[in-house]
């Protein structure tokens, strides 16, 4: 396990509440088990990385991975981006075989945030917006989930995908020893544009600059940016 304070982000708003309702108690990955590809059945040609999934709050109503598809896009654009119907009115029965099929396993950077308090309602509150940034700014303890070691012990996946952007400091830290894996390896490794709400920005400045070539809908646009990188 990778446990660790960060060294960079500080926290901008360390709130907590003098009383708590109960102990504190860090926050795990709703997905904690399925972390290290141990419960998939076949050898993966290719590794998703995301962030994190909160096990808390209760109003975290995904069943899987990327699975609260109301307001993100991620299994109506995978399945296209393999010439199929999209898979977003699905669940994750039809999700996990789509993985098997395409050999495809997902997993995420952080396998629990250390210093969340479930009796810290502050903490529930950030947790409960599903935003990295919050993540990012507010916390400091976390417990990181070894990708590298996941990668030499698939040697069959030969392309590696983060579904969010490393710019920051904070996810730069985490992600570089990925990276430097997959280049002395050789392994295909890209930043794909994270399939939420939060392409909103750059899709509309696409749409600006080439009112010729206009994209209408979010989802669209996020698949032609992730077919630009990719392995096929």
């Amino acid at each position: 396990m990778q446990r660790e304070k960060h060294p960079f982000i500080k926290p901008l708003t360390k709130a907590r509440n003098t009383a708590y309702i109960c102990p504190p108690m860090p926050c795990d990955h709703k997905f904690k088990s399925q972390l290290d590809l141990s419960a998939i059945d076949y050898e993966p040609t290719t590794l998703i990385v995301g962030t994190f999934n909160p096990q808390w709050p209760t109003n975290n109503t995904a069943e899987w991975f990327y699975g609260r598809t109301v307001t993100n896009c991620f299994w109506d654009v995978l399945p296209r981006l393999y010439g199929e119907q999209s898979l977003i009115e699905a669940g994750p029965a039809e999700w996990q075989q789509f993985c098997r099929d395409k050999q495809i396993s997902l997993t995420d950077l952080i396998r629990s945030v250390e210093d969340a308090e479930a009796g810290n309602t502050n903490h529930v509150k950030m947790l409960g917006g599903f935003s990295d940034e919050a993540i990012e700014y507010n916390f400091e303890d976390f417990d990181f989930v070894n990708i590298v070691s996941i990668l030499k012990l698939h040697p069959s996946i030969k392309n590696v995908y983060t579904t969010r952007g490393v710019t920051d400091a904070f996810w730069r830290h985490v992600w570089n020893p990925v990276a430097h894996y997959c280049s002395v390896n050789h392994l295909h490794e890209r930043k794909l544009l994270n399939p939420s709400k939060e392409a909103a920005y750059q899709h509309e400045v696409y749409n600006r600059d080439h009112p010729d070539h206009t994209i209408e809908r979010l989802e669209d646009f996020i698949l032609m940016r992730w077919q630009q990188e990719w392995h096929f």
